[in-house]
């Protein structure tokens, strides 16, 4: 699998990340071992994890993987922090204190010394962005964490921090910014992505899928197995279940078949190689969905179908 470097730093990252948000809730250990597998057999290097994935459980299943499957050291691990789940609701806490539990029980759970990448999970005002930041500065400097990023900020708030911490040396410069971002969710266009290429940081694209529905397994109902039909997983997939995303998805099975492709394959190449990302973020719920996924690495889509997929996909606006 090819390597890109994350932004203008030194970090370089497989040009597709294995996302492992359903570790420890739909994907069982098991599950989760033959994915990394088939992931570091197809040359794959980024891991994507957080410490509210699970609520931790995520983690320890990579944590009990690494030196088993692959070595530590062969992977770019990151993970993210200031986010939980409460009693069904997600919580921010972006308080220089909770990060750095964060990161402290993330390096706990996952038996290393540091991450290659850490990233704040979300904005919250709940706390001074200038305190947010001074966590991940402390961070590095421990040397816990070589890289920081941020993670589900607006464009303006990408700006705003990579200005303040570019504005002194001693400060952690952010080499990235992780959204969302597909064919049926193309809202960064309009203000984050141009302020990342700006600021030199590179784009990690999550639900590059669109949330499972650019497969196309949502075209003729609700597969018994699928997120739409998981209690806890439903509403995440329902706001792609409109007539505009209808439209889309088939544009993208119409092209699969033309070029002899999957669905999957079209929708992830034509993320993969949109302007300033580095990286699609995969988090598939079986080994098996993951290996339909790996082998879009041999995909190039021809100019005339990026164009046309643009066309029908358009923008919508940032949520």
């Amino acid at each position: 699998m090819q390597q890109r470097r994350l932004g203008r730093s030194g970090l370089r990252v497989s040009r597709l990340g294995l996302g492992t948000w359903l570790w420890g809730k739909d994907t069982d250990e098991h599950e989760a071992r033959d994915q990394l597998v088939a992931f570091v057999e197809s040359g794959g290097t980024l891991v994507d994890t957080a410490a509210g994935y699970g609520a931790g459980l995520s983690e320890e299943i990579l944590g009990s993987l690494l030196d088993d499957v692959v070595d530590r050291d062969e992977l770019v691990i990151a993970t993210k922090a200031g986010s939980a789940t409460v009693d069904g609701q997600q919580v921010h806490d972006t308080s220089r204190g909770a990060l750095l539990r964060d990161l402290d029980g993330s390096l706990h759970r996952l038996g290393c010394e540091h991450v290659d990448l850490w990233q704040v999970e979300a904005w919250s005002d709940d706390a001074p962005w200038e305190e947010t930041l001074s966590a991940l500065d402390l961070a590095v400097q421990s040397g816990r964490v070589r890289y920081a990023g941020v993670s589900n900020y607006r464009g303006w708030q990408t700006a705003l921090v990579q200005a303040w911490q570019s504005a002194l040396p001693q400060r952690t410069t952010l080499v990235s910014t992780q959204v969302e971002y597909s064919l049926l969710n193309r809202g960064t266009e309009a203000e984050v992505i141009p302020a990342a290429q700006t600021l030199g940081m590179g784009v990690l694209a999550w639900a590059p899928l669109g949330r499972g529905v650019l497969t196309g397994k949502y075209r003729t109902g609700t597969p018994a197995d699928s997120r739409a039909a998981s209690p806890h997983l439903e509403s995440t997939v329902a706001r792609y279940l409109d007539d505009r995303s209808r439209g889309i998805v088939e544009a993208v099975v119409r092209a699969a078949e033309g070029l002899s492709l999957t669905p999957v394959e079209v929708a992830l190449a034509w993320v993969r190689d949109r302007p300033g990302v580095t990286a699609p973020v995969v988090g598939a719920r079986t080994a098996a969905q993951l290996r339909g996924a790996l082998t879009v690495e041999e995909v190039d889509l021809p100019q005339e179908i990026r164009a046309a997929l643009d066309d029908v996909s358009g923008t919508c606006p940032q949520p």
